[in-house]
């Protein structure tokens, strides 16, 4: 079987810019702009981004999680407490975050503190949920090992039934994560690789952007 060489893989993108002269105030702001366009393209792709954590070891790790809100502070996203992200996160709460949008060949590169939200917005998402997932967080033990033998489907019912005829509670191991971010990086790919890129800085609670070697301060 014929297999292409990677190295030969070639694309030249021309599908958009950056207006630089019609910037928006506020990086989120233009976050959802972009956010917009990708969910037209593709609504459950556009909200997949890479999450990259630090261990206490210094070891990187990235997985794909979903975006599932956006605030004035920043990013939300959810997940099991004791799971790997959430231990990264305990000992270093520096993350990185990267969305990239291949029909609208851009990309979002975010650097940030992450923090947990409050326990009433997570209660909030979590009753949002269909109920198999709810029930599936009493069960799930994240990233931890289990044995070929273990049945989680009986677990399920189990928990199904506990929870008969009732709502299903929001287990204190599970919740929602906010990354403010420090840094946001906007790029758009353009023709011969010479690329749109677009960054804001935090600082003492307002962004600094940065296109190419000009620095102009927006207010956040």
């Amino acid at each position: 079987m014929s297999i292409k060489k990677i190295d030969k893989i070639r694309s030249d993108y021309k599908r958009s810019e950056i207006n630089f002269n019609n910037l928006p105030d506020c990086p989120i702001q233009m976050f959802q702009s972009w956010l917009e366009c990708a969910l037209q393209c593709d609504e459950d792709s556009a909200i997949c981004f890479v999450l990259s954590t630090v261990s206490d070891k210094q070891l990187p790790t990235s997985r794909v999680v979903l975006l599932r809100d956006i605030t004035q502070d920043g990013f939300v996203f959810f997940t099991n407490y004791n799971s790997k992200k959430s231990r990264d996160i305990e000992v270093n709460n520096s993350v990185s975050a990267n969305f990239f949008w291949k029909d609208l060949e851009q990309q979002v590169r975010i650097l940030g503190e992450t923090h947990k939200i409050s326990d009433l917005d997570s209660d909030k998402y979590f009753n949002s949920r269909p109920r198999k997932s709810q029930l599936g967080t009493w069960v799930s033990k994240q990233s931890s090992i289990i044995s070929f033998s273990e049945d989680l489907n009986n677990k399920i019912e189990d928990v199904n039934k506990k929870f008969n005829q009732k709502d299903v509670e929001r287990p204190s191991h599970w919740g929602g994560y906010c990354i403010v971010p420090k840094k946001i990086e906007f790029w758009q790919g353009k023709p011969s690789r010479l690329h749109d890129r677009l960054i804001f800085y935090r600082e003492d609670n307002q962004f600094l952007l940065m296109i190419l070697y000009y620095f102009l301060t927006i207010l956040s």
